[in-house]
């Protein structure tokens, strides 16, 4: 009970900091959103984009699956991502989409350490099925490296692979190219509180924001 009061209590700062101090913003949310940015992030309770962002309703329109993934534009795709983003950008008409990844997914170790799973279901690795392209790769290419450099190294190329996913939605591949829509790769790193953004001119994460500098134990 005591995490439901926390909610509750949560609730009750939510509605006294935007609906009473700041009206005009509920206001005009309840004419309708107009979101300028779709931000594809993962589950994982320890990353959320809102808070990440320090975003206020009605900024972001997200979408949230394990690993952050983008399925590519297949009859077979994923309805319920695929219709999001064609909500995004053809209703909603986004400036820029961001997917965001971060260190020690839990989805990624799925795929690149895949186990027998003794239930009913398994859609977690039916679903991480859309990374076993980086993976295979990874597993390939890094043989020679530790599992640890192998799940961080996997964790970016998820996210290349869903920004080329994104560009197999012919409506999406249209409002890029004519400079309507801006594509992103960021990463946060979960061990240094850093985050990182795909460079295409330099083929690398770069820092967007840097770690802040270690705590020194008090004396």
């Amino acid at each position: 009970m005591e995490d439901i009061e926390k909610f509750i209590n949560g609730f009750s700062r939510f509605q006294q900091q935007y609906f009473q101090d700041s009206q005009e913003l509920f206001d005009s949310l309840r004419q309708g959103q107009k979101p300028s940015t779709l931000l594809i992030g993962c589950c994982d309770s320890r990353v959320d984009p809102m808070l990440l962002t320090g975003s206020d309703p009605g900024d972001l329109f997200v979408v949230r699956n394990i690993a952050n993934l983008v399925p590519a534009c297949t009859p077979t795709a994923s309805a319920g991502v695929s219709s999001a983003i064609e909500f995004a950008v053809c209703e909603l008409e986004v400036e820029r989409i961001i997917i965001l990844g971060h260190a020690r997914c839990g989805g990624i170790r799925a795929v690149m350490s895949p186990r027998k799973v003794e239930r009913e279901t398994d859609f977690v690795n039916q679903w991480m099925r859309v990374a076993e392209p980086v993976a295979e790769r990874v597993r390939r290419d890094l043989a020679h490296r530790s599992s640890a450099e192998q799940h961080h190294a996997c964790e970016l190329a998820s996210i290349l692979l869903s920004l080329d996913n994104l560009m197999t939605y012919p409506w999406l591949k249209r409002r890029v190219e004519q400079g309507l829509l801006k594509l992103h790769g960021w990463y946060f790193d979960l061990e240094k509180g850093a985050l990182m953004a795909y460079s295409a001119r330099q083929h690398a994460f770069l820092p967007l924001v840097g770690s802040l500098p270690e705590r020194q134990d008090a004396a």
